[in-house]
């Protein structure tokens, strides 16, 4: 398993987290998605970061809605890169916990998406990024997708 998809609710796996998960195994790339709250089950958290070095994780991608403390809770006990999606789950609207994930202080760095599904696309796709440097299928598969992403791009026409 090359990364971990962790989220604070199982409410953020539809339809935020779960784009993570798929972008991940669109590039054939092995994850595992878990449930844990920098609040509620903070020792479950710091047990499970433990045996990511073990199990080969290399990139964490950490969803979290309104306070949004878990991306730098996890990047607080791990020197694995944390990749915070704030999650779009209170009357702000994401706003809160992009605030929460993108303000972490100076030596204890968090890798901040945009908030919401577009976030853990991006989460996933820089994931990959990352993973490629050490992988040459995957970074020659990376370099197909961003290829694809031109030639649609170049293939629209529009009529005036």
């Amino acid at each position: 398993m090359k990364v971990a998809i962790i989220m604070g609710s199982q409410s953020d796996w539809d339809p935020v987290m779960k784009a993570a998960a798929d972008t991940l195994a669109d590039f054939g790339v092995s994850y595992e998605a878990k449930v844990y709250s920098a609040h509620r089950t903070p020792e479950a958290l710091f047990d499970y970061l433990k045996t990511l070095p073990e199990k080969g994780v290399q990139v964490i991608i950490a969803g979290a809605g309104m306070a949004a403390h878990l991306p730098g809770v996890i990047a607080a006990k791990t020197i694995l890169p944390v990749l915070g999606v704030p999650i779009p789950s209170s009357p702000l609207q994401g706003m809160d916990s992009l605030l929460s994930i993108v303000q972490m202080p100076g030596g204890i760095p968090v890798g901040t998406l945009s908030i919401g599904k577009a976030g853990a696309k991006n989460a996933a796709i820089m994931a990959v990024s990352i993973l490629a440097l050490q992988d040459e299928t995957l970074e020659k598969k990376l370099m197909e997708y961003r290829q694809k992403q031109a030639e649609k791009v170049l293939a629209v026409s529009l009529e005036t």
